[in-house]
């Protein structure tokens, strides 16, 4: 099972980009999806989450700006993020609670991290 991240890139500051975000594998079942963070110096940091029934949670920093939604069907994640600003900048990394095939564990994955890069 694992998790591959796609869609970053340059991007000038108030411009727009979307990341997705898709598992692969034997998979039971996907509780909560979410994206993080980590710029440059600091710590990883949650943008947003996405429950299994479509619940939602966002950083105070990313509010009306990023939405997160999940397509289900295609095990996939996704972040559109809009009026980019420079300090969003950073790694972005997926990840979701899922429970792989022939098993009954809820566990933590990781994708591997997309860069995104906003300039002033």
């Amino acid at each position: 099972v694992q998790l591959q991240a796609s869609g970053g890139g340059l991007v000038q500051a108030g411009g727009s980009l979307r990341l997705s975000c898709a598992a692969s594998g034997s998979i039971r079942s996907i509780n909560a999806m979410g994206w993080h963070r980590q710029a440059p110096g600091k710590q990883r940091e949650l943008v947003a989450y996405i429950t299994s029934g479509g619940k939602t949670n966002y950083a105070d920093s990313v509010k009306g700006r990023f939405t997160i939604s999940r397509d289900n069907a295609k095990n996939t994640v996704y972040l559109q993020m809009n009026s980019l600003k420079p300090e969003d900048t950073a790694v972005y990394y997926c990840n979701a609670a899922m429970v792989e095939g022939g098993d009954y564990t809820l566990r933590p994955y990781w994708g591997q991290g997309t860069l995104v890069t906003v300039s002033s």
